[in-house]
Parts: structure tokens; sequence; C-alpha cells
């Protein structure tokens, strides 16, 4: 894996498993919600619709944060298929989760603008197949409010349970099989948007 910065990795780009209509997200859940959303294709009744929910187009940003499925009440991983339309729409929704004065102006406005947006936005550096950081960002993006509702009732293409893919490329990690836990990698590729689409979310 490149672990330097190049023209193909900006340090602010969005890179995802996508199609002509849907884009894939990762979430991780207990087995009691995880399982139970890729059985049903949809988030059951104790998934809370109150709080902030985070979607992570990155695979391995991912595995940083549950461990690669290891972590208590993160045990099982979820690939989210959502449309490209609900996507977008959180995007264009959304507030950077820090203040920076260029794009905000001072920091009473953009408190402001942070409580209404049913989104927001962080850009964590990506992570290689041993978890350590690299020089580009990989995007996380927070749902709550309408944002939350939209993503379970109106998003959500499809749900897969990929815990076992998430404990086989772990598996060749530790056995020092790098070039073979990177062929199980899904296949994430820079994500076209619009300039405007991420204009007032590039720190």
């Amino acid at each position: 894996m490149n672990d330097q910065p190049t023209a193909q990795h900006p340090r602010f780009e969005v890179r995802a498993r996508h199609t002509e209509s849907t884009v894939t997200v990762y979430q991780a859940y207990r087995p009691g919600i995880g399982r139970a959303a890729a059985r049903h294709g949809r988030f059951p009744s104790s998934w809370s619709r109150e709080r902030m929910t985070w979607i992570k187009p990155s695979f391995l940003w991912m595995m940083y944060r549950c461990g690669w499925g290891t972590k208590k009440n993160q045990e099982t991983v979820l690939a989210v298929e959502i449309s490209r339309e609900g996507f977008v729409w959180a995007l264009r929704h959304a507030c950077l989760s820090h203040h920076v004065p260029v794009l905000h102006g001072d920091r009473a406005d953009w408190k402001r603008r942070l409580r209404q947006a049913p989104a927001r936005v962080q850009w964590d550096p990506e992570r290689d197949l041993r978890l350590d950081p690299l020089p580009y960002r990989s995007l996380q993006l927070g749902l709550a409010g309408e944002a939350a509702a939209r993503y379970a009732d109106e998003w959500i293409v499809g749900i897969e349970d990929v815990t076992p893919l998430a404990t086989e490329i772990h598996a060749r990690v530790r056995a020092g099989e790098l070039d073979r836990a990177a062929a199980l990698l899904p296949d994430e590729r820079p994500y076209p948007l619009d300039e405007d689409v991420l204009a007032h979310l590039r720190a």
C-alpha cells in the first residue's frame, strides 16, 4: 500500500466503494443490533434515532475504530449500501466538526451552524493495513436528527455483515501476509463529487 501523498491521494478526498447509484459506508455495532440489521436490511427498533451515528466510507478506518471487530459493542461490522442521493444530501447539509475561520467566520457563527446542521464532517488520517496513520485524510460523516432518520428510512439499499471479512484480513495481517490481506480489501476508489459539495467541508 502507498503510504506517501501523491496526486492520486489528495489530502481531502472521498474514497469509497461505489456503483452508479450507491456508495458503501461502514459501521460497527454490538451483535444484537448489527446482526439484526444485516438479517432484515434495516436497523432494529433498538437502534437509537436520537443519537448521532457515524458512517465511514473507509473500510480500514472502520477497522482502526473497531479494532477489527474486537472492541466491546463493536463486534459486528456492517457494510451499509446507501443511495448516492442520500450521501450527497448529507454532505451538502453538513458542517465541519471543528472551527476553520476562513470557512466559518467567527467561532460563534460556526457553533450556531454546527448546532443546526443535521450532519457533521471530520477528516481523520486514513489508515494502512497495520492501522498506522497515512498522510491523507478519510471522511467521517456524522448523522443526527433529520439526517439519521433519512439514513435509516430512505437511503439504505442493503446491509451486509462483513465481520468474517474483517476477521480474515486481520488474520492475514497478523501473519505478515500483507499482499494477501490487501487483495481482500474492498475496492475503494475516488468518489466523484461536484466541487461545491465539499467546498464548505475542506479544512
